[in-house]
C-alpha cells in the first residue's frame, strides 16, 4: 500500500529507531511491501528514487529497503566507513522533493545487515551506492541530508 511520506519538519522524522526483534520477522512482510509500493508510487511521479526508511513512512524500525536492479530489504544495518576519504554530493529526499542539499559523504563503506530471513549479509559499497546507503541510514538515527549541509549556502531549490 502506498503510504504517505513524512515531509521535512515533521518532529518523527528525527527520532531514533528502534532495532527490528527477531519475534518481529513474520510482521515485516507488510512494511516492506508498503516501502516498496510508496518507493515506486514516488519515482514514478518524480522520476527518482532509488531506497526508503521505514521512518520515512512512520515505521520506526531500523529498516532500509533498496530498489536498483533488484529489491534489496536491509534490517538492523550496521555502517563502517573504510578509509576517511570523502565525497561532496548533491543531497536529495524523498522527505523533502524539491530541495537539493551539499553534504560530504565518505566515499567508501561496509553495511552488515539482516535479510528477510535473518540471515547476516555484508556489502561494500562505493561511489553512489556508498553515499546512498549513508543517507538512509541517517534516517534511521533520526538524522536529514539538512543537518549535513556542507554550510549555510549548501542548499538549492529543483
Amino acid at each position: 500500500m502506498i503510504k504517505e511520506i513524512l515531509k521535512l519538519g515533521n518532529p518523527k522524522l528525527y527520532e531514533v529507531s528502534s532495532p527490528v526483534e527477531r519475534t518481529e520477522l513474520s510482521q515485516l512482510l507488510p512494511i516492506i511491501e508498503d516501502l516498496h509500493d510508496t518507493l515506486i508510487a514516488f519515482r514514478n511521479h518524480y522520476h527518482a528514487g532509488r531506497a526508503i526508511a521505514a521512518p520515512q513512512i512512520g515505521i520506526q524500525k531500523r529498516i532500509l529497503y533498496m530498489y536498483i536492479n533488484q529489491p534489496t530489504v536491509f534490517i538492523n544495518p550496521v555502517l563502517n566507513f573504510i578509509g576517511d576519504e570523502e565525497i561532496e554530493v548533491m543531497d536529495d529526499c524523498m522527505s523533502f522533493p524539491n530541495l537539493l542539499v551539499k553534504v560530504r559523504r565518505h566515499k567508501k563503506i561496509r553495511i552488515i545487515y539482516r535479510d528477510i530471513e535473518w540471515n547476516e549479509q555484508e556489502m561494500l559499497l562505493e561511489g553512489d551506492l556508498s553515499e546512498l546507503l549513508q543517507h538512509e541510514y541517517d534516517h534511521l538515527n533520526g538524522i536529514l541530508a539538512t543537518l549535513r549541509a556542507i554550510d549555510n549556502h549548501s542548499f538549492y531549490l529543483k
